[in-house]
């Protein structure tokens, strides 16, 4: 099996480090792909440092990947060497049960196989795009748009496809009012969409400090949540609201924001439970929902309506030898707004 370069968090309490990983070969309907850029998600922060319990250590993380196909399987026909490709959180599921029949793999009932601290199905880790090269199946592939940049398309492979699924199915558009909460990695890229697909944006954030950055990138409107009078302003305003961020707060407060049949889906991940009181659903007919990124066809369909409308990352790219210190900045929130390696700094 061919050995390349890689960076890997040897233990939960070790900043990661380069070392040398050995991928899989390309079986017949495989792809093997040349990264070229990978972001950094808060998820590679959680995983490398077992924050969610679980990682199997040594861990090569990376969900966010774009590069170039360098070689292909017998049997693979969507893809040709050279063409544009990327990979998101996950490269393979059962493919039998009903939501991977409907194209919603991300909700695989036996559990997709995630792109890195997963079990593939030759039975050995699967590691991810802080390496050199990913040999993932064909099926798990998607195509970037000759018009998006690799840098930029790399955070739509998770931050752009986790924030455009709840956008599309709760119809986000002309006549809807959508407020995204947090301007960070996830919330940028919201607002950028949703602007697109012709809804009236509005971002609700800590403070005003981002303001200037949301109106540019398609707010309408911009609220801070340290002003008192906030919550009371904006009763009843909005038909969606996403909430982008991990942090606990009082959700009652925030579905008091919604109008009538008013949706909040949570997009984070808070450490504790949420509390919701039934006045804050009752009222109003308000639904709290969910949403956890998108399957294949989806993902696709992200990446092509983002080329479509010039919608990539708001990025600072990074050598290899910066990713601790970018974990810490993301720890901080100091990074406007996704840290992307280049791969070939490796």
């Amino acid at each position: 099996m061919p050995t390349i370069n890689a960076y890997a968090a040897p233990s939960a309490s070790e900043p990661l480090a380069p070392t040398t990983i050995e991928t899989r070969d390309v079986g017949p309907s495989d792809v093997r792909i040349a990264i070229a850029f990978a972001g950094i998600c808060h998820s590679d922060i959680h995983t490398a440092r077992d924050e969610w319990g679980g990682t199997r250590y040594p861990v090569v993380p990376g969900h966010e990947i774009a590069g170039t196909v360098a070689e292909i399987g017998s049997e693979v026909t969507k893809y040709q060497v050279g063409d544009r490709v990327g990979v998101g959180c996950f490269v393979d599921s059962c493919r039998e049960c009903e939501p991977c029949l409907l194209g919603q793999e991300q909700y695989c009932e036996k559990g997709n196989v995630g792109t890195y601290n997963a079990i593939g199905s030759d039975g050995k880790p699967t590691t991810g795009g802080y390496a050199q090269e990913v040999v993932v199946d064909a099926n798990y592939v998607l195509r970037i748009p000759d018009s998006l940049s690799l840098d930029v398309a790399a955070p739509l492979l998770c931050a752009g496809i986790t924030t455009y699924s709840p956008l599309r199915h709760w119809g986000a558009g002309p006549g809807r009012r959508v407020a995204v909460i947090g301007l960070g990695g996830l919330g940028h890229v919201g607002v950028k969409i949703a602007h697109a697909m012709g809804a009236e944006v509005s971002v609700i954030s800590q403070s005003l400090k981002k303001m200037e950055d949301g109106l540019r990138l398609g707010a309408s409107n911009y609220y801070a949540t340290d002003d008192p009078d906030t919550f009371k302003a904006l009763r009843g305003k909005f038909d969606l609201i996403l909430n982008t961020v991990s942090a606990n707060f009082d959700i009652n407060k925030y579905m008091s924001m919604l109008a009538i049949n008013g949706t909040l889906v949570e997009l984070g991940l808070p450490e504790k439970p949420i509390s919701v009181r039934a006045f804050s659903l009752v009222s109003n007919r308000r639904s709290l929902a969910g949403s956890m990124i998108g399957g294949i066809a989806e993902t696709q369909e992200m990446l092509d309506f983002c080329a479509e409308h010039n919608i990539g990352a708001e990025i600072e790219v990074i050598s290899a030898d910066q990713i601790n210190e970018a974990y810490e900045r993301v720890v901080a929130s100091d990074v406007r707004y996704r840290f992307v390696i280049d791969n070939t700094t490796l």
